[in-house]
């Protein structure tokens, strides 16, 4: 975040400079990445300091706060305290935002079934008939899955007694899945 510090009857010195960076470490922490830059004036009258903040974050919000006491570190305070409470408004406000939008995507998402929606969109699921398991071993698979015109074989590894998927690969070569 870029900080613009003037003083108007006042020297900003270094002590100041940092006093002022410390509480505005607060508000760039709260809204992350969304403040964008600060404006700072201070300005001494009489008895009283003055300060003036102006935070500019993103989508255009203006946050201002303003304080007025008898000492600096008290009156940006009272300062960086407007703009906090301004910012977590904002911020709250992008929050519901981004809640709505992620609770209506999820309501339409559950509200267009796959039978209304364009048949481009979903791949059609073609019911097979039923695979009878058998129990064989891997050798006996692979001579099946070579005389089959399906790509695929599942049975039940004799070895193993587990649930075992043979199929043909692109490159002409077998795969075996095993859980």
């Amino acid at each position: 975040m870029r900080v613009a510090l003037t003083g108007r009857n006042v020297e900003i010195t270094p002590s100041l400079r940092q006093l002022v960076g410390r509480r505005l470490k607060r508000l760039e922490r709260l809204l992350n990445d969304s403040a964008l830059s600060a404006q700072v004036v201070l300005k001494r009258e009489k008895y009283r300091h003055l300060t003036d903040i102006t935070l500019h974050t993103r989508e255009d919000h203006i946050l201002k706060g303003f304080g007025n006491d008898g000492t600096w570190p008290q009156s940006v305070s009272v300062a960086v305290e407007k703009v906090m409470q301004q910012a977590h408004k904002v911020k709250e406000r992008w929050d519901d935002r981004k809640r709505r939008a992620r609770r209506e995507r999820s309501v339409t998402a559950t509200v267009t079934p796959p039978e209304e929606a364009p048949a481009a969109s979903w791949p059609r699921i073609v019911r097979a008939r039923r695979y009878a398991v058998k129990p064989m071993r891997v050798e006996d698979a692979a001579l099946a899955v070579a005389d089959e015109a399906n790509a695929f074989l599942v049975f039940r590894n004799a070895e193993t007694d587990e649930v075992t998927i043979l199929y043909r690969r692109k490159d002409g070569h077998l795969g075996l899945i095993e859980p």
